[in-house]
């Protein structure tokens, strides 16, 4: 079973998302140039929002020595001993530093570890590392790692991998969407005979309507979480609430781009289908509609032909704030409502969800995880 997730999202201006030159990222797509912001982007700002932290029982990081030896009371040399023995598991490090490598791993499993160095009296270092490496293997049952999965080679470490079970694709806009330059200046507050600017420079942004997509293999979520249903069920009710609420980070203190979206379609279904076609041909103003309006329509468009051409989802739910934006489609010069779950809030848009996939949101919200370091 799939929970796919559609956004419209439409951002004023911005600079979410930077390249190497400071700009906003870009993509062609359907011959012009469109705004872009990475899937590694997008991921990472639901990861981290207020959201999902309670869910959140992973940490990736080139300190693991450094965590762990910090729970460790009294023991001046741990900090070392831990660096030797994450070496042995493939983790080496630099100078006693960070390590060469992100690892990541389990805020259980770090407890656990600096559990084992500070019990380790007549343990040697080759014992302790088999039992590190099986900590890391082993405990990776938490929300954020069993949804976005993990490549962990060390050449040491066995069976590390854990298959995600989501999916995401870049964000890209609607329609065609360039850079902009902002030149800006800031003032002195007490000039002196030089009444120029205290400070020039230019910063990049552009203006944006997104199309984000997400799909997330339930049963690959179940199965990464050791079969707890109730805790998966959690997780995507979760996901869905931040990818609306969140938004990345980058510029906002200059921008300010805090706008939700204006449409999310979550679709049930057995096989994944990206609707980012819709807009091969990019989205102009017509017909009185706005840039959101009209990127809707055509994704409504687009829905009908392939619900005609493929068959419908098992189940689909549409969720636009008070329903100010219908999902619709013009079939043989009539209108046709693509579903009947038309939903005005994102209080009743995920309970209704997670119902269709046989679970009470009241209960399974309540199922928690290890998101604490001990």
């Amino acid at each position: 079973m799939l929970i796919e997730i559609y956004i419209i999202q439409n951002h004023s201006p911005a600079n979410l998302n930077r390249d190497d030159l400071g700009a906003p990222k870009t993509c062609y797509f359907g011959g012009v140039m469109r705004s872009r912001i990475s899937s590694q982007c997008v991921k990472r700002s639901i990861r981290m929002s207020d959201e999902f932290k309670s869910l959140c029982g992973g940490i990736r990081t080139r300190q693991l020595a450094t965590i762990i030896s910090e729970k460790i009371q009294g023991k001046a040399d741990a900090k070392k001993r831990a660096t030797a023995i994450l070496k042995k598991c493939g983790i080496s490090s630099k100078n006693d530093e960070n390590s060469d490598m992100l690892i990541y791993t389990t805020k259980e499993a770090v407890a656990r570890m600096a559990n084992l160095l500070e019990n380790s009296a007549g343990k040697p270092d080759d014992e302790l590392a088999a039992q590190f490496g099986e900590l890391i293997s082993e405990l990776t049952a938490v929300p954020d790692m069993a949804l976005t999965g993990r490549m962990l080679e060390t050449g040491v470490l066995k069976d590390t991998t854990v298959e995600a079970a989501l999916q995401v694709a870049h964000a890209i806009s609607t329609h065609e969407a360039r850079p902009e330059v902002d030149y800006y200046v800031a003032a002195d507050d007490i000039p002196g005979d030089d009444a120029g600017a205290g400070y020039v420079d230019e910063a990049f942004f552009s203006s944006a309507c997104f199309y984000k997509y997400f799909s997330i293999d339930f049963e690959q979520l179940a199965k990464n979480l050791k079969g707890n249903n109730e805790l998966a069920a959690h997780t995507v009710g979760a996901f869905i609430r931040a990818a609306a609420m969140v938004n990345p980070t980058g510029k906002q203190n200059s921008f300010a781009a805090h706008n939700p979206p204006d449409g999310i379609l979550v679709e049930i279904k057995s096989s994944p289908i990206s609707y980012a076609n819709a807009f091969a041909r990019p989205v102009s103003i017509s017909d009185g509609r706005d840039i959101v309006s009209q990127s809707i329509a055509q994704l409504g468009q687009y829905i009908n032909d392939l619900d005609a051409g493929y068959g419908k989802p098992e189940k689909r739910f549409w969720f636009s704030p008070n329903l100010r934006q219908p999902l619709l489609a013009i079939d043989d010069k009539n209108e046709v409502e693509l579903t009947e779950n038309n939903i005005k809030t994102l209080d009743e848009l995920i309970p209704a969800l997670i119902a269709a996939i046989g679970y009470d949101w009241d209960k399974v919200k309540e199922v928690v995880v290890n998101t604490e370091v001990a």
